[in-house]
């Protein structure tokens, strides 16, 4: 994976989106990550939710595997990652559609992840565990491979301009190392609003040969997932959302 964001790209810009990187080395030659930090003011009500709730939801990063069953209270059910929640509505909901799965849910985003807890609170959801981690050092180092029902990648950051599309977190290393996580009949769902990105990660998706495509292109939007305020911002302005669902064979 690149340098790229997992927060929607509906927040602030982030000051790495600026400027000239070409002679730069490619960032797939650097150290992989998941994320680019963002800056962002917790609010007393996000830190009340950290302070109440992070000891039951959070899972501190420990580069050891994870015993999935235990850190869901030792419920027995399929586990699906998603990775970047910005402000985690989208994710809460999906939660609560879906009770019978777990959620383990990598953000970077201070806010964010107190904005998800909060919501975590106010809506009674159990079935959510945060890790304000790089979603690469969680796959790496604390997940078993085949242990994953599906994966959530929902609007990450579309790094518009062409020398920045490297930087985008859906590249063929990234795509292998997600598809050898999911156990067979596993899914890959990604979602995104800027049609290069779509293409690109139709591309890229297609590409893998661990994975096959669950539609002709793109799927139509899972009943699962919400439109968000941000989303239906855009559909107003005629904008179009993407989504693919690729599952693993």
């Amino acid at each position: 994976m690149t340098s790229s964001d997992t927060v929607p790209h509906d927040l602030p810009p982030s000051d790495d989106n600026a400027g000239d990187d070409d002679n730069k080395p490619h960032p797939l030659h650097r150290r992989l990550k998941s994320f680019v930090k963002r800056a962002g003011r917790t609010t007393d009500g996000q830190a009340r939710a950290f302070a109440e709730l992070g000891p039951l939801f959070l899972i501190p990063y420990r580069p050891e595997p994870l015993d999935l069953t235990a850190a869901f209270g030792g419920r027995v059910a399929p586990t699906v990652l998603e990775i970047g929640f910005g402000m985690g509505e989208a994710t809460a909901h999906i939660a609560t559609v879906m009770p019978e799965t777990h959620f383990l849910c990598c953000e970077v985003h201070e806010p964010g992840v107190g904005a998800l807890l909060k919501r975590i609170g106010e809506q009674s959801i159990t079935n959510i565990r945060i890790c304000a981690h790089d979603a690469v050092d969680v796959l790496d180092h604390m997940l078993q491979p085949d242990s994953l029902a599906g994966v959530h990648v929902f609007f990450p950051d579309p790094w518009h301009k062409k020398r920045h599309n490297k930087r985008r977190l859906i590249q063929p290393g990234f795509v292998k190392k997600l598809a050898e996580h999911l156990r067979p009949g596993g899914y890959i769902h990604c979602a995104t609003d800027w049609q290069p990105y779509a293409e690109q990660m139709l591309e890229v998706l297609s590409a893998e040969p661990l994975l096959r495509n669950t539609a002709e292109g793109y799927a139509p939007k899972p009943a699962y997932r919400p439109l968000t305020k941000f989303e239906n911002r855009g559909l107003k302005l005629g904008h179009g959302v993407w989504d693919l669902v690729f599952q693993r064979a």
